[in-house]
């Protein structure tokens, strides 16, 4: 289905491998998905799964939990379907904290398109769209969730496989909005436009730049910027959507303001 050397299968095998431990079950478990390379990921699922328009994927899965909150609701999306195109509705899925699993493959351009540049696109990267080098800033997805009021946030690499399953399974188990952000390796379009012709250069790419958190606050801001933390960055206890709209319904039924 993916191109060789793409981490989306990565992802799905730490999915479904999370789902197995967890003991999901295919009926009370809805996995939604965009358009796009990781919109293809339904494919290969039992589990209920709704297809759904380009950036709109996670305005029906807040639909698909707000009307029944004891479904496992899970988003697949790229980083072109999560904070592109769909960029406002991952910012108020997290201020609403609504009870989703949110999982964001960010490959750095629109692949299925063609490699256009992406909101996540590195400033000065090239793509199909930025022949002579991206002239905007990138958007940093796990900061985004974490100012807008996601409970969880993660990020990880196809080079990190186990770590990438265990942090699967925390932010499914979390109760509130969580985001767990795979960096995938897009040697098709991407990596030729930028000097990592390859699958290994791409891995490779990840591993020299990629530390724990504790390690990248140790650096200086001009360090920080050739580099990106790995592993768990937010974990907070916050009411969520359901739990709030359940408190407001009771004082209405009560009869007090």
């Amino acid at each position: 289905m993916w191109c060789s050397g793409c981490g989306i299968g990565v992802m799905l095998g730490a999915l479904l491998r999370a789902f197995e431990e967890l003991g999901y079950r295919n009926a009370d478990t809805v996995v939604v998905t965009g358009i796009g390379c990781t919109g293809k990921a339904d494919d290969y699922l039992v589990t209920n799964a709704l297809h759904t328009t380009h950036g709109r994927a996670l305005a029906y899965a807040t639909g698909i939990k707000a009307f029944n909150p004891k479904l496992h609701v899970v988003v697949l999306m790229g980083d072109g379907d999560s904070v592109t195109i769909g960029g406002n509705h991952f910012i108020h899925a997290a201020r609403r904290n609504i009870d989703l699993t949110a999982i964001v493959i960010n490959n750095f351009n629109y692949g299925m398109t063609g490699g256009q540049v992406s909101a996540t696109t590195p400033g000065g990267s090239f793509t199909s769209t930025t022949a002579w080098g991206n002239p905007e800033r990138d958007f940093d997805i796990c900061a985004l969730a974490e100012v807008a009021g996601a409970s969880y946030v993660a990020r990880e690499t196809p080079y990190h496989g186990w770590e990438m399953k265990e942090l699967i399974k925390e932010a499914l188990n979390k109760k509130g909005f969580s985001v767990v952000e795979i960096f995938s390796p897009c040697p098709t379009h991407f990596g030729k436009n930028n000097e990592m012709k390859g699958t290994r250069e791409m891995l490779d790419w990840f591993r020299r730049r990629s530390m724990t958190v504790e390690q990248y606050r140790k650096l200086s801001a001009a360090e920080q910027a050739s580099h990106f933390p790995i592993g768990k960055l937010v974990d907070r206890d916050v009411p969520d959507f359901n739990a709030r709209y359940e408190e407001i319904r009771s004082r209405a039924g009560n009869g007090k303001a």
